[in-house]
C-alpha cells in the first residue's frame, strides 16, 4: 500500500521560498514516478512538476519553470519541491502523487492528503 504524507506548507510573502517534501512508503521507485499537484479554492487540480523513476527527467508546468525545483532522495524515500519567487497565484493546497508520469492527474493512482501553501503580503 502506498501512502504519500506531504509537508513544509506555510505562509510566505511574495518572493519567498518553501520547500515541500512528500514522504513515501510502500513504494517502489522502479514502478512510479511522482508529481506534485495543485488546487486553489474554485480552480481545478493542476499539474506542477513531475520526476520519473529515471533519475533524470523532470517536467514542470510554464507557470513554475524557472522557479520551483523538484528532485528526490531515494535513500529517504523522499521527494522535494523547492519553490522560489512565490506569487500570490501559487497560493494553493499542494499534492503529492505516485503513478506512470506526466501531468495529468489521470496518470497518478496515489495521493497524499496535501499541505496548504499561503503566499500573501
Amino acid at each position: 500500500q502506498v501512502q504519500l504524507v506531504e509537508s513544509g506548507g506555510g505562509l510566505v510573502q511574495p518572493g519567498g521560498s518553501l520547500r515541500l517534501s512528500c514522504a513515501a512508503s510502500g513504494f517502489t521507485w522502479d514502478y512510479y514516478a511522482v508529481g506534485w499537484f495543485r488546487q486553489a479554492p474554485g480552480k481545478e487540480r493542476e499539474g506542477v512538476s513531475c520526476i520519473s523513476s529515471s533519475d533524470d527527467t523532470t517536467y514542470y508546468a510554464d507557470s513554475v519553470k524557472g522557479r520551483f525545483t523538484i528532485s528526490r532522495d531515494k535513500a529517504k524515500n523522499t521527494v522535494y519541491l523547492q519553490m522560489n519567487s512565490l506569487k500570490p497565484e501559487d497560493t494553493a493546497v499542494y499534492y503529492c502523487a505516485a503513478g506512470y508520469g506526466s501531468l495529468d492527474t489521470d496518470e497518478y493512482d496515489y495521493w497524499g492528503q496535501g499541505t496548504q501553501v499561503t503566499v500573501s503580503s
